[in-house]
Formats: C-alpha cells, sequence, structure tokens
C-alpha cells in the first residue's frame, strides 16, 4: 500500500508540474498575443517612437494603479508614457496618501520589466488662466506644490522639466473661444511653456496647433487617460489612443528628451498625422513602396504597397487636364493597390494631390507632385 502511495505522489508530483509549464506557457503566449503595435517607419535616420505623455492613476483622479497604466502601454507596444497626476486635485486623498511621486515610484520595476520608457512628471492643474500644464523629465514632483502658479513653474522649470499645455481648447475651460492669453505670453517669454497639445483624448485644437507652428513650440497629442484604456477604445476595431510620435536618436528617454527640445514630433489621431512638413513627408514616403510600374502606349499603371499600420486619403489638386486619375483614392494599411495614369495628347506628365489625413497646418494636407513620363 506504501508502495502504490509512493508512485501515486510521483505521479501528482510530475502532473503538477507539467500544469505549471502549462500554465506559464500559456501565459506567455497571452501576454505576446496581446500586444498590438501599429506599424509607423522611421525617418531621417531617427527612431519612431510611440509615446503618450499624458496619464493618470487613483493617485489623482484615474481610476487605475500606476501598474496598469504600464501594463497597458505594454499591450499597445508604446515606447514611452509619462504618469503626470494632478499636484492640485487629489479626489482619492481619503484612502490614498503618499507623495506626488509615489505613482512613478510604483509604477517603475514594472515599466523596467516590460521595458517601457518611464518618464517622471506631474499636473500643475489651475483655473483658467493659465489652466493646466504638464511637466515631465522632473526630478522630485513633491517641489512644485506651490499655493501660486507662478511658483509651480518657475520650481519645474529649476529642474529643468520639459512644460506643455494641455488641452488648450477644453470647453470646461475655454467654453465658447480657444484664446490665448496674456499670462500664456508671460509663461511663454518665461521659458515655462515648451510644448502644446493640438490634441487631447478626442479632441483636435487646430489654433494650439497653429501656435505651434508660430511659436515653435513642441507638437504634442496625448490620451490624458483616466479610466480603464479598454473602455474608451476598442482595439479589436483598429481604434488607438491618440500619441506623440518622437523622432529620437535611440530608444532611450534622454534621446526622447532630445526630440522633445528639438520639436521632433508628430501627432497620431485616429487616422490623421498632424505635424509639420520636414516630418509628414518622410513618413508618407517610407510607408508606400513601389513595386512595380508598367507603361502601355498612352498609360502607366503604378503598383505599390503600403508597408505600415498607417492609412492615406488620397485627394486629387490641380493638374493638367490631360492626365487623367483618380479624384479620391484612400490607402489602407498594409495593403497592395494598382493605380492607372492616362496621358492624352501633349501633358506635362505629373500627378497631383494632397494627403488630406496629414496635415502640415490647420485644415491643409501635405501636398505630392509625381513626374511619370
Amino acid at each position: 500500500m506504501r508502495k502504490c502511495y509512493e508512485i501515486l505522489n510521483i505521479i501528482i508530483m510530475k502532473l503538477s508540474k507539467f500544469l505549471l509549464f502549462i500554465a506559464i506557457l500559456v501565459t506567455t503566449t497571452g501576454r505576446t498575443q496581446v500586444q498590438n503595435r501599429i506599424e509607423i517607419p522611421d525617418i531621417n535616420g531617427y527612431k519612431t517612437l510611440q509615446c503618450d505623455f499624458h496619464i493618470h492613476t487613483v493617485f489623482s483622479d484615474g481610476l487605475v494603479w500606476p501598474t496598469v497604466r504600464v501594463d497597458e502601454a505594454y499591450r499597445e507596444c508604446l515606447d514611452a508614457i509619462s504618469i503626470t497626476d494632478h499636484l492640485e486635485y487629489r479626489p482619492h486623498s481619503k484612502d490614498i496618501v503618499a507623495s506626488y511621486n509615489r505613482s512613478y515610484e510604483v509604477a517603475e520595476p514594472t515599466a523596467e520589466n516590460e521595458g517601457i520608457i518611464l518618464i517622471r512628471g506631474s499636473e500643475i492643474t489651475r483655473s483658467m488662466p493659465p489652466g493646466h500644464f504638464n511637466a515631465i523629465f522632473l526630478t522630485d514632483c513633491d517641489a512644485l506644490v506651490k499655493d501660486d502658479w507662478r511658483a509651480s513653474f518657475a520650481a519645474a522649470k529649476r529642474q529643468n522639466a520639459f512644460i506643455f499645455w494641455n488641452h488648450p481648447g477644453w470647453d470646461a475651460q475655454q467654453p465658447d473661444t480657444t484664446l490665448w492669453w496674456k499670462e500664456h505670453t508671460e509663461i511663454y517669454n518665461n521659458g515655462w511653456m515648451n510644448g502644446i497639445e493640438v490634441v487631447n483624448d478626442d479632441s483636435y485644437y487646430p489654433e494650439a496647433f497653429q501656435w505651434a507652428l508660430d511659436k515653435k513650440l513642441t507638437i504634442l497629442g496625448n490620451s490624458d487617460i483616466h479610466e480603464p484604456i479598454q473602455t474608451i477604445f476598442d482595439f479589436n476595431k483598429g481604434e488607438h489612443r491618440p500619441t506623440t510620435l518622437v523622432f529620437a536618436k535611440e530608444r532611450t528617454a534622454e534621446a526622447i528628451r532630445d526630440a522633445l527640445d528639438n520639436r521632433r514630433t508628430v501627432v497620431f489621431f485616429k487616422d490623421f498625422l498632424i505635424g509639420e512638413e520636414q516630418y509628414l513627408r518622410p513618413l508618407f514616403e517610407n510607408s508606400i513602396e513601389v513595386t512595380n510600374i508598367k507603361k502601355e502606349n498612352n498609360q502607366v499603371i503604378v503598383y505599390f504597397l503600403n508597408k505600415t499600420g498607417l492609412t492615406f486619403n488620397l485627394k486629387k489638386t490641380a493638374h493638367d487636364k490631360n492626365v487623367v486619375y483618380f479624384r479620391d483614392f484612400e490607402i489602407k494599411p498594409h495593403c497592395r493597390y494598382s493605380i492607372s495614369i492616362q496621358f492624352i495628347g501633349d501633358n506635362d506628365g505629373k500627378v497631383n494631390f494632397e494627403v488630406t489625413n496629414l496635415l502640415v497646418k490647420p485644415g491643409k494636407g501635405l501636398e505630392c507632385s509625381y513626374n511619370l513620363h
């Protein structure tokens, strides 16, 4: 009988180890399967990093623990995030009493383990003017807690923080018109404003885009997420959070800061890319691979592949009337296409179009022209 028990125990131990192995395998496989990175090309010798510099946790008015924000970023294959909990608004303070650095400290080990670049930050949360601002690349969030908003900005500046204006057109603070106040001129002149959110959550602010272009501010787009991310975006339908595409020399926090300081960014919002032409044009050109060109009498057929997860909407612009081609054309992610162009009589051979969802300024898409003669 004892021998039978010994054999049974050996079988149970081996079975337990086998089941544990299967559980680990399933967990690891499942984790890999849920990752969903939108493929965006590198440009101009820089790495294209996908970043969200404005998110919240239960350490202010968010609804999730800091490590959940890291896990969400991991599943979306983001490169970097900054947890920017409010300094002046902590509705969970009866349950969570802690330093303003604590959300970063809680998230940091998970971020390191999952390969997410975590940037320390806080949100300076004031009524308008001046409104809400994020300070990132901080060394001590607690030092920004001041009664006077100017003292908070000065404290951030002393830490060499990167500071940007959040949701400048937020209707809760600017219900009728998106305005630049005299306080923003003061902040800008003091060197306390390095960037501006052109997109926040589901809102696009064309006024902010124009200010960024005119005042040489870094263009940013962030989620400002408070809820669990999957309750806002349906990833099964291809939706994604708004992100800032950062063109960095390498995948490090230091390289991200260098890119932000030098305004090497584009906003990725729904199917839109918003930024300067010097970055949008190579993004478009590096996304499309021409696989073949066939010329037959007065017709040219161009075969090409969209190698990326980006969508491009093309619209015909002014052209020689003897060149006949599409009016509108949508290029979907990871698809092959052919376009037929007909030439009638004498013509200049140019195909002109605007990529309407690549905004180089408010209301203006990227203009392209190709000579097929």
